[in-house]
């Protein structure tokens, strides 16, 4: 391959044989390039993994058992039912803590136990980590940084069984994810612009959103 040629892979496909089983695999497929041994070697931790069979087998049941039938919402509550989780963390960005609050509801009416932490849970100001003045919103001002090492730190204090992520910022749930002990899902995923709906400019990238198809600085 040469040094600036792109791996083709499944963005380049139009067959999608692996979903099917009634066309062909590309050449380029990563399933052809992917051994039996590996495959039966991720198969035995689906199969018998403590955490991974548990959590695989969880999300197989509520896809088959509820597909187009429920929301989000109820899905995050029937999987964490499904993996036997008690107390859930919720970690949310400050802009959606009503959201939150009235998941944590929803979590309460079934039984489970909860502990929710907003992103700016420590006071920082961010030039006390580094960000320059002109890196904020508002320069000049006091500007709280999220937090999201010390979100995760606290869920782990508090031994979560699984941690829900309501809009935290790009890279921020990263962060969150990486220092995780618990397994995390995304209930919301932040947009600003698109009121919490990212798919929207892929939806509108044909005309409204074409922008997107130049270069992003």
């Amino acid at each position: 391959m040469e040094k600036n040629e792109r791996c083709l892979s499944c963005s380049d496909c139009g067959l999608y044989h692996c979903d099917k089983q009634d066309k062909h695999y590309p050449e380029f497929c990563p399933t052809v390039a992917t051994s039996e041994e590996e495959l039966r070697e991720i198969g035995e931790l689906y199969m018998h993994d403590p955490t991974d069979s548990v959590v695989f087998r969880a999300a197989a049941a509520v896809e088959g058992e509820t597909y187009g039938k429920i929301t989000r919402v109820e899905e995050v509550v029937r999987f964490a039912k499904k993996i036997g989780a008690k107390k859930i963390g919720v970690v949310s960005c400050m802009g959606l803590i009503n959201e939150a609050k009235t998941f944590t509801k929803v979590l309460q009416a079934n039984g489970l136990d909860y502990i929710c932490i907003a992103c700016k849970t420590g006071a920082q100001d961010k030039s006390k980590y580094g960000i320059p003045e002109e890196g904020k919103i508002h320069p000049g001002q006091y500007e709280a940084s999220c937090n999201p090492i010390l979100q995760a730190r606290i869920m782990n204090r508090a031994k979560t069984d699984l941690n829900v992520i309501v809009g935290l910022c790009v890279g921020h749930d990263s962060l969150f994810m990486k220092h995780s002990d618990a397994i995390v899902t995304t209930l919301v995923a932040k947009d600003r612009v698109l009121l919490h709906n990212p798919a929207a400019a892929l939806y509108g990238s044909g005309f409204y959103y074409r922008r997107i198809f130049e270069e992003i600085k």
